[in-house]
């Protein structure tokens, strides 16, 4: 008598989900005699949320939206392998809630330690499970030297993956293209972990004072479309040209834009004769070579745009545990929205493509 085994299912790896992390908890990393200087840098940016203030709580009318926030698996990892194994997910890779090189920088004495304590708190988050809670470790920009050092202490720990600011100009740093930052593209390629560069407001100002409610729904999308600005930057000012083997991932700004993108800046640089003279190939072959990004949920682009996204592109994610995120149905949703895609394509986006660029 022969049996029929049911095939064995992908992996599933998140390329986007969060944690929480206290300041107090830093803080205890510090010697007491810092603990001043680490509040004051904190209270001047708002608590050093990744938004703005508000905008990390669930917003109104938000409250029946599947998402985590405030479930245990939050702060605690030995909690979030268990809501991991019930939403079927294997491995996330994890983004603080609050974004430390925004407030760092101001620290006006115990800077360099804080920046260790903060990643050292995320260590300590991940150590339950590393192979499966990959923690990305934010570099702070404003001194390159350090910056440097970071990267390296990150690697030597057994760091997989790191994170910067989508936009330097919100730290008064000059922008991604100035070649001040060669030092650190060389250190980060050479340790072969990816930059990440999650999505946030753009430092573009539009409403004057608190803007309405409704507003929520107008920058949300916008946010992510800002991020183009730095993929031409990192592009065009040729600095996949100098630096052939340099990983990034672009968290969060969905997909479903690129070709359009993509289809603009090659016909700007092979039929309207742009002066994109720091590079000798197409700007869509850096795109495809050295960017990866990710998404939730685009079904439309995954079904009719993924072969001008790149298959080999695209990184799947949960967003845990923010309102759009999939748990605890991820799995569910997977075969929802992949339903009818080939096995290999599938398998690249929901963990191959994930696996390759955090070396998993």
């Amino acid at each position: 008598m022969t049996t029929t085994e049911a095939p064995v299912r992908e992996r599933l790896v998140s390329s986007d989900s969060h944690v929480r992390l206290t300041h107090e908890a830093i803080k205890e990393r510090l010697p007491s005699k810092l603990h001043a200087d680490y509040d004051e840098a904190v209270a001047a940016v708002g608590g050093g949320v990744a938004i703005r203030a508000g905008m990390n709580s669930m917003p109104r009318g938000f409250e029946g939206v599947r998402h985590a926030i405030g479930r245990p698996g939050n702060s605690d990892g030995a909690e979030r392998l268990k809501d991991m194994d019930t939403d079927g997910v294997d491995v996330e890779v994890l983004y603080c809630e609050f974004s430390a090189f925004r407030y760092l920088y101001l620290i006006k004495n115990g800077w360099r330690e804080a920046t260790r304590a903060f990643n050292d708190s995320l260590v300590e988050f991940a150590s339950v499970d590393p192979q499966r809670l990959v923690a990305s470790y934010q570099i702070p920009i404003h001194d390159i030297a350090v910056a440097v050092d970071e990267v390296h202490r990150v690697a030597s720990l057994g760091g997989k993956s790191l994170q910067l600011p989508v936009y330097p100009i919100e730290l008064g740093a000059p922008d991604y293209y100035d070649r001040v930052y060669d030092p650190l593209w060389a250190a980060i390629q050479e340790t072969g972990l990816p930059a990440c560069f999650h999505i946030g407001l753009a430092p573009i100002p539009y409403y004057v004072g608190e803007p309405p409610l409704f507003s929520q729904g107008t920058m949300q999308p916008m946010s992510a479309m800002f991020t183009s600005v730095q993929y031409g930057h990192f592009i065009l000012s040729g600095i996949f040209e100098r630096f052939p083997d340099l990983k990034t991932v672009w968290v969060e700004p969905g997909v479903g834009w690129i070709p359009w993108w993509l289809f603009h800046l090659d016909e700007m640089a092979t039929k309207r004769n742009y002066p994109f003279d720091e590079i000798t190939e197409a700007p869509s072959f850096y795109y495809r070579r050295n960017m990866f990004v990710t998404f939730i949920h685009e079904p439309f682009a995954v079904h009719n745009l993924r072969y001008e996204i790149g298959v080999e592109n695209m990184m799947w994610s949960t967003d845990y545990p923010h309102p759009a995120c999939t748990w605890p149905d991820s799995r569910a949703l997977v075969d929802e929205e992949f339903a009818g895609i080939a096995a290999e394509e599938r398998q690249l986006i929901v963990c191959g493509n994930a696996e390759r660029v955090w070396n998993l």
